[in-house]
């Protein structure tokens, strides 16, 4: 994903599969379990919430968001071989986890 930017058309298709997604359902994601899984995340997106050459940051970033992008890089919908490979092996239940647990930060001021 270094230097690729999304286009307008990404941001509605984010906003549309959000609405799709079933949002209560992010609801049951754990934050304590997000937090413990987390480090394999911030060894690139750092916990700064700062993005860091082309790697976004992910601090404070929509559950609903984030469930539809890691989704995305599942099925292969966005490139990064890195990022298609870790969300391969996340479960459902760590996912919502993770997605819960970067939500609850609070990017910086």
């Amino acid at each position: 994903m270094r230097g690729a930017r999304p286009s307008p058309g990404w941001f509605s298709f984010v906003a549309i599969a959000a609405s799709l997604s079933g949002g209560p359902a992010l609801a049951s994601g754990d934050a304590a379990l997000g937090e413990y899984l987390s480090s394999e995340c911030t060894a690139c997106h750092q916990t700064s919430g700062r993005q860091v050459g082309g790697i976004p940051a992910i601090v404070g970033h929509p559950a609903d968001q984030f469930v539809v992008l890691m989704n995305a890089y599942r099925t292969r919908q966005r490139g990064n071989v890195v990022m298609q490979t870790i969300a391969a092996r996340l479960t459902e239940e760590e996912l919502l986890a993770l997605a819960a647990y970067y939500e609850s930060l609070k990017p910086p001021g």
